[in-house]
C-alpha cells in the first residue's frame, strides 16, 4: 500500500482539479472536494493500472516538502493523500429495481460527471456511508 499526494487545484468558476506530482499526465475533477477526492482515488487506480500492464515502474511516492516547495504547486487549493493497494476488491454485477424516472436522473448526473452508472452508485453509497459513520462518531 502506498500513499501518494494529490493536489487540488480551484480556480473561479471551475470545478476541484486534482492531478498527482508523481503521475503526469494523472488528473481528474469533482464539482465540490468530496467528489474530487472520489475521482481521485478512481484516477490513480486506474493509472497505476495501466502503467503496471504496460511493464512501467511505479514511482516510490514523493515527501509533501518536496512538492510544497515546487512553484508549480504553490497555489494548490487543497492537498490530499490518496492511498492505493496492490489490489482492489472484486467487482460483483448486481440486479437492482429502481423507478424509471430516478434511473433517467442517476444516469443524466453520472454523464454530467463524465461517469458510469454503476460508478456514480457507488460513490454514491461510499458518501452516505462515509457520512453516516462521521455523525455517529460525533
Amino acid at each position: 500500500m502506498a500513499n501518494y499526494i494529490a493536489v487540488v487545484h480551484k480556480e473561479l468558476k471551475s470545478d476541484f482539479g486534482v492531478s498527482f506530482p508523481d503521475f503526469p499526465g494523472c488528473i481528474t475533477a469533482g464539482s465540490s472536494i468530496d467528489e474530487a477526492k472520489d475521482m481521485a482515488y478512481d484516477a490513480l487506480y486506474l493509472h497505476i493500472k495501466g502503467m503496471l500492464e504496460d511493464g512501467e515502474t511505479i514511482p516510490t511516492p514523493s515527501k509533501l516538502e518536496d512538492i510544497m516547495a515546487d512553484p508549480d504547486y504553490s497555489e494548490a487549493a487543497a492537498i490530499l493523500v490518496v492511498t492505493v493497494s496492490g489490489t482492489k476488491p472484486r467487482s460483483i454485477r448486481v440486479n437492482i429495481t429502481v423507478p424509471e424516472d430516478m434511473l433517467h436522473k442517476i444516469d443524466a448526473v453520472a454523464k454530467q460527471r463524465g461517469m458510469s452508472r454503476s460508478s456514480f452508485l457507488v460513490h454514491a453509497a461510499q458518501n452516505a456511508i462515509t457520512s453516516r459513520q462521521k455523525s455517529q462518531s460525533m
